[in-house]
Order: structure tokens, then sequence, then C-alpha cells
């Protein structure tokens, strides 16, 4: 039976807001930035920002570079981190801003890679670190923190002048990428607090055109003077082990009009305290994000496992809902820096209801804490190579819900799809998959989207398709293509790229669906197909029986006298694409590996474990480029291979077991009852502890990659820990280039299979146990390809 889906778009509301807020960018730049009630604006343009979190002082400050090109490259326009304090005043009177402290020079690399770079100043971060980021020494004083009280304020004000000195100069007034400014973190019902520490950061000098706030859980904001940002997390660490998947988490999987998430940080509000509305901003400012789950951090007490598909059905759900900006937290995981005087993780020993580890904050975040690309990556970047094309057409379409939809959270029957739309044109977004409770396939669906300026109605596809369980995407609605009119298309719009003259769109097919174009007879004189059926069928000319690929490229003459293509990319092949400047022109890469464009020094560089990495390019240079041998055509791409360069094998890793594991220890509880991570004293005497000789003439960069059964695990170098895991079922690496030369000593507790701690289901074979069952030496080498 077919299921039709009908949506009627109504006329476009009124004109936004403008000038109603009190947000100015500095006078005189080229682009200035204005939010109006519905969107944001660049340079007088509508202004689609993604920003991804990546914390400079927990990562090593020589690999900056590399790692923001990493972000940027997946599509990440602004960085934002925050700048918490108790990593650089842990000494109170001593501020420190050297190495990977280097508040300036991370600033400093966003601006020279054409990023904008959001601080998020605190004085209160959370970042789970200890005390939310407030140094132990200002907790010991009598003072009230979070509060206008003065003996609380003064030494913030020390801390935000330090902050405004070191970005001074690196404001948008002087050319600088600083774009936002968030104040505190979190803090639902002090907005004088909040407009005292504005008025703060501004007096010591710090100035942008956006100061934001967090806005989950009712928040109370000082009437516009913070720009509200929102988030929603696929998963949480934060809550009960034996809770279940948290409904705050699975409303993330529908299309709503509701921006609050009142589960981010319900850990640490009062339950007997309510917040305000949770739509009170609507009116006046865009649906604007700063923490949608790139990943999620992992506590003892629970362990969420995230998936690649998680997050991306997350992210596009939100761009349905009707995000104007795309904020993830983390994009880039990090490891925390070693204390002078204490460990630096939140834990129950500071009051905090979760235990955190010692050292890693790696987030399963898409770029892991030692770099590494994730699954995650390059599903967003899909996503993010669309906003960057059509960003600035989806930002003032309002979302529109149809008529029939979920009945509630409950509801895993009805399809969840939504329309972003002017009057003449939109995109189309379905989501069919969530974590934990699978979604069935719909069979026999098509949808019909009535536009207020078109006569007639779209109907698409012209027949119905099976939308996959687990399947989600966005069609366009009469999108135009150089003077061609897309009417529909059965495949995600990616970026477009210039080909010998003629603007080729990139389309990505969905696993399931077959491509299915639908051409504006009106606004074309030819069409070329590679394979399929070109038939003229009520006004518009059907491409059906497209072979997804690298040479599925539909050749359209348009009637205006130019030239369009369309290129269908298979699922998998899309998730290769990327997009930048490499050898004086914006090209295509498709490459299976990690790329990173570097206009400063004008070459590509790939990051793979590959003896000899591949990569295709389109439109390919006039010369193979250096280092860099041409194969063959791959479709319409041209196909290149990494010249050899020095290669070895690695050896096995020398593992030896020196003292198997003991029972596991009593669980112990802390904050809210919940279970505490072991002492210390267990890693000495009840863990399992394996010994692994270091090759000393291991490639820079190698990674220790050890899949365990157990609790937790621990790496020390003689006395030092230098990496730590809870067992969730994922492998661990450890990044050698951060350690002193010689052996590691591995030591794993065991779980008790009746401990109160949630670990996934798929994981849970391995409570009761504590063992090494595998390690490997990876080895990731960057290979640079330059012009010839």
């Amino acid at each position: 039976m077919t299921r039709p889906h009908h949506l009627r778009v109504p006329v476009p509301s009124a004109p936004p807001l403008t000038g109603h807020l009190p947000f100015a960018d500095a006078p005189g730049v080229p682009d200035p930035i204005e939010v109006t009630s519905r969107w944001l604006t660049r340079g007088g343009r509508p202004w689609f920002p993604v920003s991804g979190e990546f914390h400079y002082s927990r990562h090593p400050a020589a690999a900056w570079p590399e790692e923001l090109l990493k972000m940027k490259a997946a599509g990440v326009t602004a960085v934002a981190s925050y700048v918490i304090w108790i990593h650089h005043e842990e000494v109170e009177g001593r501020i420190r801003f050297d190495g990977d402290r280097d508040l300036r020079r991370f600033a400093e690399l966003c601006a020279r890679h054409g990023l904008d770079f959001i601080p998020r100043i605190g004085p209160w971060s959370h970042a789970e670190v200890r005390n939310g980021g407030l140094p132990d020494w200002l907790l010991a004083r009598d003072c009230t923190p979070r509060t206008d009280d003065p003996a609380y304020l003064e030494p913030v004000r020390t801390w935000f002048t330090a902050i405004a000195e070191q970005l001074r100069g690196l404001d948008r007034a002087h050319g600088g990428p600083i774009v936002a400014v968030q104040i505190e973190n979190e803090l639902y019902d002090q907005p004088g607090h909040l407009l005292t520490l504005k008025r703060m950061a501004q007096e010591a000098g710090l100035s942008a055109p956006l100061w934001t706030s967090t806005a989950w859980g009712g928040v109370h904001l000082p009437p516009d003077e913070l720009l509200p940002l929102y988030g929603g997390y696929t998963e949480t660490f934060w809550t009960e082990a034996d809770g279940g998947w948290p409904d705050t988490c699975r409303k993330h999987f529908f299309f709503t009009h509701q921006r609050d998430d009142e589960g981010i940080g319900a850990d640490l509000r009062p339950t007997t305290v309510r917040g305000g509305d949770p739509d009170a901003f609507a009116d006046r400012f865009p649906w604007a994000t700063c923490e949608l789950g790139g990943g999620m951090m992992v506590s003892y007490h629970r362990r969420p496992r995230v998936d690649a598909a998680d997050i991306g059905a997350l992210g596009l759900t939100k761009i349905g809902c009707g995000s104007v900006w795309q904020g993830y937290y983390m994009f880039h995981g990090g490891t925390n820096p070693p204390g002078e005087l204490t460990t630096l993780q939140e834990s129950h020993a500071t009051g905090y209801p979760n235990d955190l580890p010692v050292l890693t904050y790696d987030f399963q975040a898409p770029l892991g804490e030692h770099g590494q690309y994730r699954p995650s990556y390059h599903e967003l970047r899909l996503q993010h190579m669309l906003l960057a094309e059509y960003g600035h057409r989806i930002a003032p379409m309002e979302s529109v819900l149809p008529e029939r939809r979920p009945t509630g959270q409950d509801d895993r029957d009805t399809l969840r799809w939504a329309v972003r739309a002017d009057a003449a044109s939109g995109f189309l977004f379905v989501n069919n998959h969530q974590p934990h409770e699978p979604l069935p396939d719909h069979p026999d669906t098509s949808f019909t989207v009535e536009l207020p300026g078109v006569d007639l109605a779209l109907t698409l596809p012209s027949t119905p398709v099976t939308v996959p369980q687990g399947a989600y995407f966005c069609w366009p609605l009469r999108l135009d293509v150089a003077g061609l009119r897309l009417e529909w298309a059965t495949a995600q719009p990616v970026c477009t790229v210039d080909v010998d003259g003629r603007t080729v769109l990139v389309l990505a097919a969905t696993d399931g669906i077959a491509p299915e174009l639908a051409l504006d007879a009106d606004t074309l004189t030819s069409v070329t197909a590679p394979s399929g059926t070109v038939a003229h069928v009520d006004g518009r000319v059907l491409v059906t029986g497209l072979r997804p690929g690298t040479d599925a490229l539909v050749e359209v003459d348009t009637a205006d006298g130019g030239r369009a293509g369309l290129l269908v990319l298979d699922a998998a092949t899309a998730r290769t694409l990327y997009r930048g400047v490499a050898w004086g022109a914006e090209r295509l890469v498709l490459c299976a590996d990690g790329v990173v464009f570097d206009e400063e020094a004008d070459e590509l560089r790939v990051h793979s474990r590959a003896g000899r990495p591949s990569f295709a390019v389109l439109p390919a240079p006039e010369r193979a480029p250096a280092a860099a041998v041409r194969e063959a055509a791959d479709g319409v791409f041209t196909r290149y291979r990494v010249e050899a360069g020095e290669t070895r094998e690695l050896p096995e890793v020398p593992l030896t077991l020196t003292r198997p594991a003991g029972a596991p220890p009593a669980t112990v509880t802390g904050v809210l009852d919940r279970a505490s991570a072991p002492a210390d004293k267990h890693f000495d005497t009840t863990a399992a502890e394996y010994r692994v000789d270091v090759p000393e003439d291991l490639p820079s960069g190698t990674l220790l990659r050890i899949r365990w059964t157990g609790d937790v695990a621990r790496a020390y170098a003689g006395d030092t820990l230098v990496a730590d895991q809870f067992y969730s079922g994922r492998v661990w690496d450890i990044g050698l280039d951060r350690l002193p030369p010689g052996p590691l000593h591995l030591r794993l507790l065991p779980l008790a299979t009746d401990a109160p701690v949630y670990v996934p289901d798929r994981a849970r074979g391995g409570t009761g146990t504590a063992a090494v069952v595998g390690a490997e030496w990876v080895a990731v080498r960057t290979w640079a390809v330059r012009e010839s």
C-alpha cells in the first residue's frame, strides 16, 4: 500500500526582527556579523556557521596546526574552546600561557588557517574538569562562587584581564578571528551575574560581535544581552547506571521545534528548581547550537557507546528542525594535563556525581584524543559540505512539520520528516535512525509538498520507494544548478565544483533508495546520462536507473546557454569526498584516508596507514602532482597513487603478562550513591599487569592499540600514569610520541559482574575478567603532495 506523506508550506512569515539586539561588529569590517530573530548574517548574506569544540590545553601544541586543518577539512568553520582556569592558574598568582596552554598561539593558528575562534571563558566551564575549572585555591576562599560576591569577582576580574591580554589584537577590529565569546556555562538561574561577567569581560578588553550563553535547562538570561545557544546529545554519561536510554536523548531523533534540552547538566541542577520557558527566546533569537553531541564521554558508573550513524542522524535532524548554527561538543578529543598539585578530572572527590578517567578526554569524538579519524568525521563532513554550499539558502528557510507526525517519543512507526523551505524551493529531511531502538522500514513511501509560490504540488519520487531502517537524508526541492532547475532528487546534495566550465552538483545516494533526478524541462535543451533512462513526463525530464558512482555524471545544456552536471556518488564513495583548494584551484578529492588542504604551503596532505595511499581528483591538475603517480581514470575523477617512500613492516607488540588479575575490588559508592572508580591501591595489588617493551625506532605518530576486557585500564611509564580508559568495549589507543622512552606497564582491573555500572550489551562479555586480548602498533604516516 502506498504511503503518501503530505506537507503544506505556509506563506513565509513576516521578515525577521533586525537591529533589536545590542550586538555590533567592529566598525569597518568587510563582512559584518549581525543577528536577526531567525538567522545570522555575515557581510549582509545569511550565514550558517559550523563550530567544533577543541580544547587546546588538552592536546600537544606541536600538533595544533595539523589538527586544525583536519577540522577545517571536515567543514568546521569556527573552533570553540574552553579557556579552563585551573589549567592556567592551578597555583594562585602564577598564570601560565606557555606550551600547551598558549591561548594566543592557538587563536593565531585559527586565524592563519581561515578559521573563526570562539573562546568560552567561563570562569566556570564544566568540561568535566576539576571544580568545573575553578582553581582549588579560589574555592578555599571565603566567597560564594558563580555569584556577584565581590570576593569572587575580584579574582575573576584578574583572570579575565589575563585572557584579554592574551587575545589582544585578535578581535575583529584588528582582523582577528574572534567572532563570539561565551560567558560562564550552564548557569540557569543567575541572569544578573551573567550580565556582570559580560560587562567585566568587556571592561577587561575582550571584544566580539556575538556574546553567547548556554540556554538549556530553561535558563534565565539577562534580556537581549546574550545569544542563547542550545545542544542535544545522542547519549549521556551523567544519568543513572540503570536508567535506560534517556528520553531527553530520544527526542533529538524527532523533528520538532522545541529548542531546549532539559537533560544537559541535569545532574548539577536541583530537581526542586524549575527553569524558565524552554522556548522563551524563540521570537527574538535564532535557533543556534554549541553542544550537539559529537560523541560522548564515559563516566565510571555509565559508559555509553556512540556510533557514527547516531551522530550523523542527530546533526541532520537538527538542520531539519530549524538550526542555523551547528555547534559540536566535542569535535576533537583530548587528554587532561597532569596537574601540579592534583589530578584535574572531575570526580566524586571533588563533589561531582560522576567519576571520570584521570587523563583521557577522548569523548568518542570525530577526531580522537590522538587525532584519530573516526567514522563520524566522515558522516558530518558530508553535511557540512552541504551547508558550505547551500547554508545561505537554508538559514532563512523556516522548518515546517508534516500533517501526520509521531504522536510521542514512543512512536517508532510514523515516518519522521520535515521540510525547510521558502516560497518556491526547499529541502526535505528524513530521519529513520535512532540508537538502541531501531526504526522499521517504510515501504511504498512518497512525499507531496505544496509550496506557496508554486502552482503545482511536488510529489516525489515518481515511483514510491522504501525508506530503509537506519536511513537519514536530505533531498532538494526546486534547486537551481547554474540555470538548471532540479525539481527534486532522491539523493542528498553535497557540493558543486567547476569542471571545464560546467558547474557540477555532486549528490550522495542513500543505500537502498534508487536515485532519481527530476529536471524542469523548460530550463534545459539537452540531457546526456551515462546509464539508466531519460524520459519526458509532465514538463519534467526524469532520469532513472542511474548506477551511482564516479561515472554517474548526467550532463545538461541549459536553456540560457549554460552547462550543468549532476554527479551521483554511491553512499560509500560519498563518505570519502573532500572539497578544498589544492594546487591553485578548488577541487574535489576522493580518499579513503584523511586529507587536509594546506593553502599556505600549497599542498595536499594524506594521513594514511597504507604504504602507498591513493586519491582521486576532480578537476585533475594539468600535470600529475609531485610525489604522486597518475594511475587511471576513476569515472570522471583522475586517480593518483602516492609514490613509495620509506616504509617497513611493524613488528608484533612484545607483550608479557607479569601478574594475573585478582578478584574484582568491592564496589564503593560516592555522590548520589553512584559507583566510584577503584582506588589507586588496587592497581598495585589486584590489577593484571602487562609489560610492553616499546621499540625505539617506531615511526613518529605511532599508537599502541589495545583490545582488552575488564573495568579500568591504566598505563604507566615508570611510576607515572600516562594513559587510562574505562572499559566500554572500545579499543584503547595510547600515543607513543607523548611518552618517555622505555617500557610501558599496563594494569587492568576486573569488573565485578554485579557492579552497578552500565556497560553496553555488546561489551558485557568483558565483565568478570581483566586481560589484553589483542595489541598492535598503528602507524599513520603523513604524505605531502605538492604541485609539480
